[in-house]
């Protein structure tokens, strides 16, 4: 086949893959962890644990708080020193639950043997709950709860399975190191959410600028003889890994405003997330550790790393293990340079999403004077949603939230191509997320609102 990509839009910015020949390495547990309850979207999960209490690696802390919510587990055996509101990376209080680290003593439960399992059980309900149950969520940004996502509403048929492998943000190397170490767990983890999906077919994306993890997949799938499950060779181009320009590229389908992919019958996962469904459904091994990237455009390449890391491990602890921050970093960032957000809080702990701690110097974040607009249409034509980036910008300076909505500024998935290719270096991006907000909180509050009157009107 030859190489795919989506429709409309997209950027091509370098690549800056530094740390991508640096293998996997285990980060050692700090004295004290903090395990954040929020790990993922929805509800926060609520503590199960109270002060005194000694846990085990992989005892639950926190259960669901909700439908859209998972159960968080503890990373580390030791007593547990408080249960109390901690910043995030953002500086928002959040609960997290304080464990004083005493050894590495796992729950029992757990199957700590490097044996890959390749038998699938054929229960679907019981592979949903141990999912469930393992706190596994969606790892390539959005953390949304795998389970949920494995288990379609009725009339809704999954007809393909991707396995997002594009890994398309600069600098970000973690799911094709993972790729690279540990591709027949992802492939079995693939596998077992293609049954879960009812046997449809399943196509690992993999962008064409790495050659070796699509050659290490296909080998991995050629060895393991699992049906329907290919490798499809995408183009190089930003933001390939969107999950709605994946589905556009390998299905060539486009999900409307408002829809889910499933509407157009596409269940989307990370790479690594098929592998932590492995670990869960094969090992029973909760979502406690994760791939994360130390990099950044003026570290020598002793000094890029990619760390198994622990969740609830202060990014300080990290930045200390990994030779300290380098004075030439302007600006530290938690995920690429594209879509990552700065970090504000260094004392902010890791999350089952975290992917990276992405050190800028002075000469990649400096920000050129804003111009005026010269109406040239690049922001447009590099959006890879169809949207008019120019237009969204002045509805949100005049504030007119009904013409934002109208031109659906909640589509914007804030992939930054608009900012990256306007000339007169408008921040549209900050502008149009801003905008967005505004406009999903219309959203949810006329959706609550007519809840509210549909259940007055049942009484």
């Amino acid at each position: 086949m030859g190489k795919l990509t989506f429709s409309m839009g997209g950027v091509h910015p370098h690549d800056s893959k530094f740390a991508s020949e640096r293998p996997i390495e285990v980060l050692p547990l700090p004295p004290t962890v903090y395990v954040s309850m929020a790990q993922h979207l929805g509800a926060p999960a609520k503590p199960v644990v109270a002060v005194g209490d000694r846990v085990k690696v992989g005892q639950v802390l926190g259960e669901p708080g909700g439908f859209i919510s998972a159960f968080i587990h503890s990373p580390a055996s030791g007593t547990v020193k408080s249960i109390a509101p901690r910043k995030d990376l953002a500086g928002n209080p959040v609960m997290h639950v304080e464990i004083a680290v005493e050894g590495d003593e796992w729950d029992p439960s757990v199957d700590l043997s490097q044996d890959l399992v390749t038998a699938i059980p054929d229960d679907k309900a019981m592979i949903l709950d141990r999912i469930k149950a393992c706190g596994v969520v969606g790892l390539g940004g959005a953390t949304f709860p795998t389970h949920v996502k494995l288990n379609p509403p009725p009339g809704k048929v999954a007809e393909c399975l991707i396995i997002n492998g594009s890994e398309c943000e600069p600098y970000l190397t973690s799911d094709y190191r993972i790729m690279l170490e540990r591709p027949k767990e992802i492939i079995v983890g693939a596998a077992i959410m293609q049954k879960v999906l009812g046997g449809c077919k399943c196509v690992v994306g993999i962008e064409e600028n790495k050659p070796a993890a699509i050659a290490t997949m296909q080998a991995a799938i050629a060895e393991l003889g699992y049906p329907g499950i290919t490798v499809q060779v995408l183009k190089k181009r930003y933001p390939q890994g969107g999950e709605k320009q994946l589905i556009d590229a390998v299905m060539k389908r486009q999900v409307k405003s408002g829809g889910l992919p499933i509407d157009v019958g596409a269940v989307v996962q990370n790479a690594t997330t098929a592998f932590s469904v492995y670990e869960a459904v094969q090992k029973n091994k909760p979502l406690i550790t994760n791939i994360l990237t130390v990099t950044g455009d003026d570290l020598p390449a002793e000094r890029q790393h990619n760390y198994l890391f622990r969740i609830g491990v202060p990014f300080s602890y990290i930045a200390e293990y990994a030779g300290g921050i380098p004075a030439s970093a302007a600006k530290i960032v938690s995920g690429g340079p594209m879509m990552g957000k700065a970090m504000s809080n260094l004392d902010a702990t890791t999350v089952k999403g975290s992917s990276s701690v992405l050190y800028l110097s002075e000469a990649s974040t400096r920000r050129h004077p804003e111009t005026n607009c010269i109406r040239c249409g690049k922001c447009a034509d590099a959006c890879p949603m169809g949207l008019e980036p120019f237009l969204l910008n002045r509805l949100y300076k005049s504030a007119d939230l009904e013409a934002l909505e109208k031109n659906a500024a909640q589509d914007c998935i804030e992939c930054g191509c608009c900012l990256y290719s306007c000339p007169a270096h408008i921040p549209l991006l900050d502008h149009i997320r801003q905008a967005k907000g505004q406009v999903m909180g219309v959203i949810r509050a006329r959706a609550a609102a007519a809840k509210a009157a549909a259940e007055a009107a049942k009484k």
